[in-house]
C-alpha cells in the first residue's frame, strides 16, 4: 500500500499541474499534446498517468467540473441526502468510502476537562491528493489537513485546534492511519475518530457525513438540514473549520448557484477531490449496470 500511495501521490502532483493549465489555457483549447509537453511528458505517458489517477480522460474529468455539470447534480439532489434529524454531537457509525468511520466528538467544555493530557502524534504523508499531516491520540485520529501553503502552517493550524495538547512528531505511529484512510480496499474495522467542537460545528459535520460520495449540496441546504435555515454564513464558517479533510467531506459543499467556491486547502485540490469523486461514482454506476 506504501508504494501505492507514493505513486499516487506524484500522480497527483502532475495532475494538478495538468488541470490548472487547461483551466488558465481554456480558450486556446489546447490539445492532450500541450498538456504532456507542459508537464514534460509524452502524450501516451500522460494519457495513462491520468487515467490510472482518474480513471478517466483529461476531457470528461473537466467536464465533471464544468458549472453547468454542478448545477445539475444540485437539481437531482434531493434533500433527503441531508437527513434532517440529528444528535447533539457525532455518536453514530457512518459509511464512507467503503471505511466505517466512529466519531467521538469532544466539546469545548469537555475538552477543558482533559486539561493538557492529552498527547497527540502526528506525521505527514503522501496521499491521492497531495501530502496530508494525520494527528492521532489514543482515542483516534484528530486531524487530517492537506498540505496548502506549507507543512509549517498545517501543524500550526492543528495545534490551534488542540491548544492545550502535548504534540510529538511520530510519522512510524500515524503512517497506518493514513494507509487506512485512503485504502482503495474494503475496510472491515471501523476508524475511530476524535473531533472537537462547538455543537453548532458537531451538528454541521455530522450533516457533512450523510452526503454521498459523487453529491454535492449547498450551504443552505446544510442550514436546513439541521433546522437552522438562516443559518449559511454559520454554516459556511463551520465547513470552513473541518478538522478532517476528505473524511468529512466538506468539499462536496458548493454555493447554491453550482459554484465551486473556496476550500481551505485550496481550490484546485476542491476541484480535484470532486473531479475524482465523480469519475469513481461514474464508474462504479456503470460497473452495476
Amino acid at each position: 500500500m506504501k508504494t501505492n500511495l507514493n505513486t499516487l501521490a506524484k500522480d497527483y502532483e502532475r495532475i494538478a499541474q495538468a488541470i490548472h493549465y487547461l483551466e488558465t489555457h481554456n480558450e486556446e483549447q489546447p490539445e492532450l499534446s500541450d498538456v504532456a509537453d507542459y508537464i514534460g511528458l509524452s502524450t501516451s505517458h500522460f494519457q495513462r498517468l491520468f487515467s490510472r489517477w482518474a480513471g478517466i480522460s483529461p476531457k470528461r474529468f473537466l467536464q465533471y467540473l464544468t458549472l453547468q455539470h454542478t448545477k445539475q447534480i444540485l437539481r437531482d439532489s434531493k434533500q433527503s441526502l441531508l437527513d434532517t434529524t440529528h444528535t447533539a454531537g457525532l455518536s453514530s457509525v457512518s459509511r464512507l468510502h467503503d471505511l466505517y468511520i466512529q466519531c467521538e466528538a469532544v466539546t469545548p467544555a469537555e475538552y477543558r476537562a482533559l486539561g493538557g493530557a492529552l498527547t497527540i502524534h502526528y506525521g505527514i504523508h503522501p496521499s491521492p491528493f497531495g501530502p496530508c499531516l494525520i494527528g492521532s491520540t489514543d482515542r483516534g485520529l484528530c486531524s487530517l489537513l492537506f498540505i496548502h501553503a506549507s507543512e509549517e502552517k498545517a501543524v500550526a493550524d492543528m495545534q490551534r485546534n488542540w491548544p492545550k495538547a502535548t504534540f510529538e512528531l511520530n510519522s512510524e505511529r500515524t503512517k497506518d492511519l493514513c494507509e487506512r484512510v485512503f485504502s482503495t480496499r474494503r475496510v472491515d474495522r471501523p476508524l475511530y475518530t476524535v473531533i472537537k467542537g462547538t455543537p453548532f460545528q458537531l451538528k454541521v459535520w455530522e450533516a457533512l457525513l450523510r452526503i454521498p460520495m459523487g453529491q454535492l449540496t449547498s450551504y443552505q441546504q446544510v442550514a436546513r438540514a439541521i433546522s437552522r435555515p438562516r443559518a449559511s454564513r454559520a454554516v459556511a464558517n463551520a465547513v470552513a473549520s473541518n478538522p478532517l479533510h476528505y473524511l468529512i467531506p466538506c468539499h462536496r459543499v458548493i454555493q447554491s448557484s453550482g459554484v465551486l467556491g473556496g476550500y481551505r486547502a485550496g481550490p484546485l485540490r476542491k476541484k480535484l477531490l470532486l473531479g475524482w469523486e465523480a469519475a469513481k461514482t461514474q464508474s462504479r454506476v456503470a460497473n452495476a449496470a
